[in-house]
């Protein structure tokens, strides 16, 4: 019987930190409703989360564009299919590249550096204090700063969409020696206006995801400095796994949903 509970306890052990996570985004995503709202933290984080975002993602998905284009182009070469490079790019870098290029950024430079600060704080026991003043760390702190980094994640989004859109068309066009007119004709053939919505929308969620994570672990952060450098590097790890399992599911839902857009 004690080794029968031993092994549960042992295979139980890694659902808990999952349980934990579960139960704080449970509790962030309730509090977003409750006022009052922290309008300056808000947009003190936003324009934080901007700052350190914006050039490395600008930077990030010229480099996604062009990539595709040279993969695509050469495939398409090789099955005589050469004028749907440019659909098959575009849909690509808005569906999937920039969202994920976007987020990436967002969680590593931002969603480390909130990880880092919330978990200074609950080191020095400021957290602590403010709970015991009667004030929610969470409706104060946490929801402020998650969807800041939701609200900019979408707007980033719509950035490197664009650059990567510009990147892969000058790429097929200047060094594959594609042409311009095959390349846009393909494009607004093939692809339509719910495939930039739906690179929208997983901007927004990758972002609440990538807040919470962030968040959660610069809470939990114990065992000083050191425990506050393990919440950012496990922030960032948790933050790129949910990232591709929450990619794949809005994937799926999206093509059951909205029909493929045929020639």
């Amino acid at each position: 019987m004690a080794t029968q509970q031993a092994v549960r306890r042992t295979l139980a052990r890694p659902l808990v930190p999952i349980g934990d996570l579960f139960a704080f985004a449970v509790d962030v995503l309730r509090m977003l409703f409750v006022r009052p709202f922290q309008w300056r933290e808000f947009f003190d984080q936003s324009w934080f989360v901007t700052r350190v975002s914006l050039l490395p993602i600008m930077a990030i998905t010229i480099p996604f564009g062009a990539v595709l284009s040279l993969q695509i182009g050469s495939l398409f070469n090789q099955l005589g299919a050469r004028s749907f490079t440019g659909a098959v790019a575009v849909v690509g870098i808005v569906q999937q590249a920039a969202p994920v290029a976007t987020v990436s950024i967002v969680a590593g430079a931002a969603g480390t550096a909130i990880a880092a600060d919330l978990g200074a704080r609950k080191i020095r026991e400021e957290l602590d204090a403010m709970e015991v003043l009667g004030i929610s760390v969470v409706q104060r702190l946490v929801v402020p700063r998650v969807l800041a980094v939701a609200f900019i994640a979408v707007l980033l989004n719509g950035v490197a969409t664009m650059v990567g859109v510009m990147g892969g068309y000058s790429f097929n066009v200047l060094v594959q020696g594609g042409s311009p007119g095959a390349y846009v004709h393909a494009f607004t053939a093939l692809a339509q206006l719910p495939d930039l919505y739906v690179g929208e929308i997983k901007a927004f969620v990758f972002g609440l995801v990538a807040g919470i994570v962030a968040c959660h672990q610069g809470i939990k952060a114990k065992g000083g400095p050191q425990g506050v450098g393990n919440g950012v590097n496990q922030s960032v790890v948790i933050s790129f796994v949910l990232l591709f399992v929450v990619n794949t599911i809005l994937t799926l839902v999206y093509y059951q949903i909205v029909p493929p857009k045929g020639l």
